[in-house]
């Protein structure tokens, strides 16, 4: 349950502890995982995406590593984040092999990879990108970690780059307050439902 009756500010981060613990108290977080992986690889966005953006999954998110494999196996262009700086850098992932555990635990690309040109991507290259995120609502709405860099990497998405988000059940709530410099998702994917976001256009840019 949420108050109504909070500021926007702190009516979002009483989201994101509620979402936080739904998430961490989502039962066979795996198995649903990977329903909610095969659902977002039978997209009609997905099938016509050359390159396409997977977060790898961390803590309770929904996971993606199960799938990343099968991902690259079929011949698409995988790309994945990891953070430098409190900026989202680009990787090309060609196998899993690619990735090493950093700082808390966290499979990011290897360390002697990074500066490899051809592993560098920019965000315009990118024909679908995959979100995670803490909540979320049935407009597309996304409530993060807080620190942005999700949306700071979004900004600069081009237009015409669909934005997916998976979540589990759990993490859906019935309003998401938006701020200024958020970013609509064009789909919310959970293990049960798609919603159809508010999405980016020449008017909502964010």
């Amino acid at each position: 349950m949420t108050d109504s009756s909070l500021q926007p500010a702190e009516l979002k981060e009483q989201i994101r502890k509620t979402a936080h613990a739904n998430r961490r108290a989502q039962e066979d977080k795996e198995s649903i995982s990977r329903e909610i992986m095969s659902r977002f690889m039978a997209l009609p966005e997905y099938d016509a995406a050359d390159t396409v953006m997977f977060y790898v999954d961390v803590r309770a998110e929904v996971r993606t590593r199960f799938d990343l494999q099968t991902a690259i196996d079929s011949g698409k262009r995988i790309i994945v984040p990891y953070c430098v700086d409190g900026e989202l850098e680009l990787f090309h992932l060609e196998s899993m092999d690619e990735l090493e555990e950093g700082a808390y635990s966290i499979l990011e690309p290897r360390d002697d990879l990074r500066l490899v040109p051809e592993k560098q991507v920019n965000v315009t290259d990118i024909d679908l990108i995959m979100v995670p995120g803490v909540g979320f609502d049935s407009s597309g709405g996304r409530a993060g970690h807080g620190k942005g860099y999700y949306d700071k990497l979004l900004e600069h998405a081009r237009l015409d780059t669909p934005l997916v988000a998976v979540a589990f059940d759990c993490q859906i709530f019935p309003h998401i307050p938006v701020q200024s410099h958020d970013v609509y998702m064009d789909k919310v994917l959970t293990q049960t439902k798609a919603y159809e976001g508010i999405g980016r256009t020449p008017a909502n840019p964010k």
